[in-house]
Formats: structure tokens, C-alpha cells, sequence
């Protein structure tokens, strides 16, 4: 599993996020430990209640635990690696609480811990948690077989198109996928071994090397937006710098915008925008297959949990009825009947309650495989999009290339006309 973890406060924003249901298909408040609340707003104000007798401000430890996509990973294999992980952070027996997500047919677990002791009114110490839990993750891909990312293997080799929140949401706001803009700016480094190289290869994909406020070097796009060079390589500022010089010598990012929006004709930009109202169009029927399925599937939760909620009630009434009452309740308890047949309602149970997690499990898997046929179209659709990009970035990069070469060439022949024109 990756396993993503951080120090924080602000519960009652943290609570909001864990249960949002509009960012995630289903949302399973699973376990809530050492809180006299029964739900996560109530539970993280607990926490922050008692931390205001110490000096910690960031009073939770949020840790996230995601499995290889394609994975089935049952509710109790969670539970071992929360154990597992809970351990090695030294937060044995503090309050903590589990939420379930599931997204795009992908399964992923959060757990929150408190970090105050409220015995000795101190905060837990998470000194070398990332390394403790980088450790933890590669435990879990060896002890499941599954195959370990590149990152995990050698920290040297992570993949770079990851990326962080506000990529993201700045990838939202172009309606594209983040990992398109990393990739092209990572395949024009590869292939180039000096500045002009550089800029060239960005050229012909409609993006500009520029100087950033506070980054260093930037990459601004056709549409204005502006990427992190360093965030996009992963490579650090001296790196960069060994090969591209001192950001100081080029363009601002507000020149490269103006440049941009001065070159671009109105038949470039109408063409851009045709390529989005289509993808957005068919991107429309799969989200509106995508949340009539999600419903669906909310439904068959809810009426598996009230059927297993009457059976259990049922089941939990037959064996109370063993139990005899009164003066030969009194007589059971003396011979040891009492407890023999307390000892099998206890087994009885445990077996149906296993019965049932059983069955939300199968449930579970079954609507996953469901959900990830349906996101197989979606990323097909997603692909084509981005090839579709791709090539009106080329196309973008040609025509601004020609609007600045031909720019150059008119500058050119009235530089050499000026003389001629005094001369007569």
C-alpha cells in the first residue's frame, strides 16, 4: 500500500473532507476508538478540547493507506496495516478513527489518530514517521506479492507525473489531466541537452521557459497557466540551473502571457475550444452512467445493511431465549449450563457476524468491478482527449513559432528599408 501521512489540525475542516460524498462515490465511517462520540465532527472536537491544555497545535496524525489499483484488499487486511502502522508511530491506544473511501473502483483507507495522551497531557512525538512508514509500505507490497512502484524501491526513481493537490485543481480548471503537461515537459528535457534545445521542444508543444516570482523557472502554457519546472522534472533548482543558467535572464511569466495572447489568433483559440465542448460532451453520458451506477449501488449497501441489522436482531433474540431466567436460570449457572450455553452464543456470533462482513465484502468487490468497467470507458475517453491535446499543442506551437518568425522577418526587412528609403 502507499501509505501518505501528515500532522494536523483543524479537525472540524478534516471531518468535512473525510466524509464527502461528492468527491467520493462511497464514503463508510468504520471505526471510532477511545471517543465518546459517534460521529467524526464530534470526535475530532474531543481531541481539540483536550489539546487545548497543551501547547500542540497540530493535535491529529492523518494517515492514508492505498493498495495497487486492480486489488481487492478486505476490511481485515486494513485493519492489520493500521495495527501494523499505529505500532511503529508509538500511538498504541490512542483514540483514533477509520474511514473507507472508494473512488473510480479504487479502495483506500484513512486513520486518524489523536496525539494527546490524556494521562500525562502531552503530545505523541512522530519523529521519522515517513521514514517509519515508507518502511511499513514495502512490508505490505512483499507480504500481499504485489508489484512495488519504482518509488518504493529506490527513492530515486519516483515517478515524476505524480501530483500534488494544487496541481490537481489547477488541472481541474483546464479540464485535463495533470500528468499530460508533467509528461511533455519531462519528454522535451530528455531530449534536449541545452537552453535554446529546451525552449525549442516547448515551443513546439505551445509552452514558454520563463522566470517565476518566487520558483525560479516556470513554464507557461497557451492558456496562461503557469507550471513549476522544478515540480514537474523533480529535479532540484541547481540541477536546473547547471543546465539553463540563471533564471534572471529570461521573460517574465506576464510578458510570456502577453506575448501568447497577442500571437494566438481567434480561429487557434475557437479550435481549442471546439476540442473541449466535444470532450465535455461525451464526458457528460459517462458521468451520467457514472451516477445513476454509483446510486445504484448505494441502494443495494443500504438494503443489505437493514436486512443483516433484522437477521442479526433475530438471531440475537433465538439465543437470548436459551438463556433461562429465574430459579432455574440459578440452577443452570450452579451445574455450569449457563455458561456452556452462554460460550456457544458468544461462538454463534462471532460466526454471523463474520457471515455478514462476508457478504458486504463480495458486495464490495462486486460493485468495484462494475465501477472499473465503467471507468475503462472513461479512461479511453481521457486518452483521446489527451491525445487530441496534444496535437492542438503541436499545432499551437507551429503557429506561434510562425507568428514570431514571421514578426522577426517584417522587423527585419524595415530595418533594411530604412536606410534605402533616405538615400532617395
Amino acid at each position: 500500500m502507499i501509505i501518505k501521512a501528515s500532522q494536523r489540525g483543524g479537525g472540524q475542516n478534516l471531518a468535512v473532507h473525510l466524509m464527502r460524498t461528492d468527491e467520493n462515490e462511497h464514503v463508510e465511517l468504520h471505526e471510532l476508538r477511545g471517543f465518546t462520540s459517534d460521529n467524526l465532527k464530534g470526535a475530532f472536537k474531543e481531541s481539540e478540547a483536550i489539546s487545548l491544555g497543551t501547547k500542540c497545535r497540530q493535535f491529529l496524525f492523518s494517515v492514508s493507506f492505498s493498495p495497487p489499483e486492480g486489488e481487492h484488499v478486505p476490511v481485515d487486511a486494513f485493519e492489520r496495516a493500521i495495527d501494523k502502522a499505529e505500532e511503529k508511530l508509538g500511538l498504541e491506544g490512542q483514540p483514533r478513527a477509520i474511514v473507507f473511501h472508494e473512488k473510480e473502483g479504487r479502495r483506500h483507507a484513512h486513520c486518524v489518530w489523536s496525539r494527546i495522551d490524556p494521562e500525562t497531557m502531552t503530545a505523541r512525538q512522530m519523529s521519522f514517521f515517513k521514514t517509519k512508514l515508507t518502511g511499513l509500505s514495502r512490508e505490505l507490497y512483499l507480504e500481499h506479492g504485489w508489484k512495488m512502484p519504482r518509488g518504493l524501491i529506490a527513492s530515486g526513481d519516483r515517478d515524476v507525473t505524480n501530483f500534488t493537490l494544487a496541481e490537481w485543481q489547477q488541472a481541474k480548471r483546464l479540464q485535463q489531466d495533470p500528468r499530460w503537461i508533467k509528461q511533455i515537459i519531462g519528454d522535451c528535457w530528455a531530449r534536449s541537452d541545452s537552453k535554446a534545445a529546451f525552449e525549442r521542444g516547448l515551443g513546439e508543444h505551445a509552452l514558454a521557459l520563463s522566470r517565476g516570482d518566487r520558483r525560479g523557472f516556470v513554464v507557461v502554457d497557451h492558456a496562461g497557466e503557469v507550471h513549476s519546472l522544478s515540480r514537474c522534472l523533480g529535479l532540484k533548482a541547481k540541477e536546473l540551473s547547471a543546465r539553463l543558467g540563471d533564471p534572471a535572464t529570461l521573460g517574465s511569466v506576464d510578458g510570456a502571457k502577453q506575448s501568447i495572447a497577442k500571437r494566438l489568433a481567434p480561429s487557434m483559440q475557437r479550435h481549442i475550444h471546439d476540442a473541449n465542448v466535444s470532450f465535455q460532451k461525451h464526458k457528460a453520458k459517462l458521468d451520467l452512467a457514472r451516477a445513476d451506477l454509483v446510486q445504484r449501488q448505494r441502494d443495494e449497501r443500504l438494503q443489505l445493511a437493514a436486512r443483516q441489522k433484522r437477521e442479526f436482531e433475530s438471531e440475537t433474540r433465538e439465543r437470548a431465549a436459551r438463556l433461562p431466567t429465574g430459579l432455574r436460570g440459578f440452577w443452570h449457572k450452579i451445574t455450569g449450563k449457563y455458561q456452556e450455553v452462554r460460550r456457544q452464543n458468544e461462538a454463534e456470533a462471532e460466526r454471523s457476524r463474520n457471515r455478514q462482513a462476508g457478504e458486504r465484502q463480495s458486495l464490495v468487490e462486486r460493485q468495484m468491478d462494475q465501477r472499473r468497467a465503467l471507468q475503462t470507458q472513461i479512461k479511453e475517453l481521457r486518452s483521446n482527449q489527451a491525445t487530441k491535446l496534444r496535437e492542438l499543442r503541436r499545432e499551437v506551437g507551429r503557429f506561434l513559432t510562425f507568428t514570431r518568425t514571421h514578426a522577426r522577418n517584417v522587423e527585419s526587412k524595415r530595418t533594411l528599408s530604412a536606410p534605402l528609403k533616405l538615400q532617395r
